[in-house]
């Protein structure tokens, strides 16, 4: 790898990403590395903890941080997630506020403009899902926004075509201070196997599960271990799926274990893509409940300091 002083010009830094719940962060961070680092669901609340991915090309290098959506926390979970995605305005150079295509602002919406006012780098403001409303009904929202904070830039979005998205990007990497490269160029995310394995399983758990389970689950990977020194082609992960209610456990079983296989033959499919060998993966469901309130168990599902 080339060294740093190399490099004439070279551009880089963090870039937080915030907004509501479910308005499409993960999937624009995704887009943007061109992999699947942050897993994406269409329930509210995926994201739980900072995901930091990289992006390095010709003279820059561009951290995002994916963080959870901010809304009002009724578990110490929540007040943690709502922690982590207002710290992580303090680590950007710059910050990209998503938001869906509302004709009027939403409450919430409004309540992070206000806390955006004490920010002092570049806020640009995405809207996404732009492909799902008519233009006149868009000029409308960006004029309303355009109102309510001064954003380096408004640019309407698709993050799950991709539309506008390249514009966006070429903005951002416009206003990138000179810097170190902070990671090596090969790097895509700060994020352990494990905790990606994890992850990963979760989202499957979110995509077949009733509404009102997935908050309710952590999943922990217990092992991750070639099966023998002399043959490393296979990967056996063990993983232990943690909710909150017998009732829910029961569920996620399913009867004769038919939704548990569902939920590990999905997600093995995407595990031995991340570790690029085929795996074994063996999941099991336990019960702790009221985990989201236990500072304790917070800690050890790797939710940061939970002391909030």
């Amino acid at each position: 790898m080339k060294r740093i002083n190399e490099f004439n010009n070279f551009r880089s830094g963090f870039v937080t990403l915030i907004g509501r719940p479910n308005v499409g962060k993960s999937t624009l961070m995704n887009f943007f590395i061109g992999e699947k680092i942050s897993i994406v669901s269409n329930k509210p609340q995926t994201t739980r903890n900072k995901i930091r991915s990289i992006l390095t090309g010709e003279g820059y290098q561009i951290i995002f941080i994916d963080t959870p959506g901010i809304h009002t926390p009724t578990t110490r979970l929540g007040k943690f997630m709502v922690k982590s995605a207002n710290t992580a305005l303090n680590e950007a150079d710059a910050v990209i506020y998503m938001v869906e295509p509302r004709e009027r602002i939403h409450e919430g919406d409004a309540a992070i403009i206000k806390s955006l006012s004490g920010v002092k780098r570049p806020v640009f403001l995405a809207i996404n899902k732009v492909d799902t409303i008519a233009k006149p009904v868009l000029l409308k929202i960006i004029e309303q926004y355009g109102l309510a904070y001064n954003f380096a830039e408004i640019v309407p979005v698709s993050a799950l075509t991709g539309e506008n998205v390249p514009a966006l990007f070429d903005s951002i990497k416009a206003i990138l201070p000179e810097g170190p490269m902070y990671f090596p160029e090969d790097q895509i995310t700060d994020q352990p196997e494990r905790q990606i394995a994890a992850e990963i399983i979760r989202e499957k758990a979110l995509a077949y599960l009733q509404d009102e389970i997935p908050h309710g689950l952590a999943v922990e990977i217990t092992a991750m271990r070639a099966r023998t020194e002399d043959d490393d082609s296979i990967v056996d992960v063990g993983a232990t799926i943690f909710c909150e209610k017998d009732s829910h456990k029961a569920i996620i079983i399913g009867k004769k274990g038919a939704m548990l296989k569902k939920i590990g033959t999905a997600a093995r499919h995407d595990i031995q893509r991340l570790l690029g060998s085929p795996i074994f993966l063996d999941v099991w469901v336990k019960i702790k409940k009221n985990w989201r309130d236990n500072d304790f168990l917070l800690k050890n599902f790797g939710y940061g300091d939970a002391n909030i």
